[in-house]
């Protein structure tokens, strides 16, 4: 075994051994409470730059697939774990989890004790940390890595959507209720990629939408040249206060009351451009198992979570947005978490315009929060600019099939 050293910012230091490739990486670190669904969580674009703690015990027993990843390759900048599997016992496996993580040169620690770790970031917040093993290791003085460590840069004023978005355009084909592609879809979506999982288009697409998954430096005029019914924002790292693009080009879209759906980075996006502030949260909602109150039904949705900074907007009443003297309407609080009451969602009162903070595609589940994706489907029968007094979607499609969910807002 090759030993391994984990560095915290603040001088705290676990050692093991090397889990994956071996060499030295730095980032921010995190945890997530995640029990299943580690290949989705590390082939989230959300998490680039970042050093993953498991706080499951036991990882890599289903071994990797094919099948699940959420985008083209592993965006964690480095992997901590407890107890690697041995083996890879699941039918659907074709590679154990350290082959992956070696392939793409990703730096890990295994045997550590992660639940003291977790309660140390828990306790001190998110802070950057390093991974050493082998030569970066041995040839080092623990003072040395410290400085690199703290010479690291922060998440804070982080812009990144553009460093995981997708560079070209591409379409995902409406499906209907049998899986088939759809000659007319339903409705036309433009996505902004700002580091979109594989799963959030195929959500849509089963409901018979086409989706149009746009980079994240697109212009208004690449988004309206696509003729959307509505305009939707996904999820992604960085700091939102640093990306003034995407804040200007949604600002752009409300203007000309496209409905617009948002989820996680795109949820921060929407509450800066109404004009609330965004802020860091100490150690952030990682995991699939967070609780969220929908306000508008009195359900609480068990929620897949990653992100680090959320919206600071007023969690009781209506309020006029702040920016531009208001120019937006009322907008209210609409979710929040049942752990700490941090926003977890906002609708617009006076615009077709909604988002949340968490995911409801949620490729290893839970589906508590799907009818999300059919609540944008109502958005925009209602509001879409492209339908006459006749028409439901860009080709006067009847839309009352919403895809093969079953879980549905009651």
């Amino acid at each position: 075994m090759t030993p391994a050293v984990l560095m915290l910012e603040d001088g705290r230091t676990f050692r093991g051994e090397a889990y994956g490739a071996v060499g030295e990486t730095v980032g921010e670190i995190v945890f997530t409470t995640a029990m299943t669904g580690y290949q989705e969580t590390l082939t989230d674009p959300s998490y680039h730059r970042q050093i993953v703690v498991m706080t499951a015990p036991h990882i890599g027993n289903t071994g990797v697939n094919d099948d699940d990843p959420e985008s083209k390759q592993i965006w964690v900048a480095g992997y901590v774990v407890r107890d690697p599997s041995r083996v890879a016992s699941s039918w659907r496996a074709q590679r154990r989890l350290d082959d992956d993580l070696v392939a793409a040169g990703v730096v890990g620690i295994s045997g550590i004790d992660t639940r003291a770790l977790t309660r140390h970031l828990r306790d001190r917040g998110v802070m950057r940390a390093g991974i050493f093993s082998g030569a970066a290791l041995d040839d080092r003085a623990d003072a040395d890595r410290l400085a690199q460590v703290q010479a690291a840069p922060a998440m804070q004023g982080a812009h990144l959507a553009a460093a995981v978005s997708t560079t070209e355009p591409y379409v995902v084909a409406a499906r209907g209720p049998d899986g088939a592609p759809l000659d007319r879809p339903l409705f036309r979506v433009v996505a902004l990629d700002l580091g979109i999982k594989s799963m959030t288009p195929y959500r849509m697409a089963e409901r018979g939408i086409e989706v149009h998954v746009l980079p994240a430096t697109s212009t208004l005029d690449d988004l309206l040249a696509v003729a959307p019914d509505g305009v939707f924002f996904s999820n992604g790292p960085g700091d939102p206060g640093a990306a003034r693009h995407e804040i200007a080009l949604l600002r752009s879209v409300l203007d000309r009351k496209v409905p617009f759906f948002g989820i996680c980075f795109g949820n921060q996006l929407f509450g800066r451009a109404l004009g609330f502030e965004t802020y860091k949260l100490v150690y952030g909602h990682r995991g699939t198992n967070q609780p969220v109150l929908d306000r508008a039904t009195g359900k609480v949705e068990i929620t897949t979570h990653n992100h680090g900074f959320a919206v600071d907007a007023p969690l009781e009443g209506e309020t006029v947005a702040p920016h531009d003297g208001g120019r937006y309407g009322r907008v209210k609080v609409s979710h929040v978490n049942l752990n700490d009451n941090v926003v977890e969602g906002l609708e617009a009162l006076d615009l077709p315009a909604f988002t949340v903070q968490y995911h409801p595609e949620a490729a290893a589940g839970p589906r508590d929060a799907s009818y999300l994706f059919d609540r944008f489907c109502d958005l925009m029968r209602t509001h879409s600019p492209n339908a006459g007094p006749d028409s439901t979607g860009p080709d006067s499609t009847s839309s009352d099939s919403t895809g093969s969910d079953e879980e549905h807002a009651a």
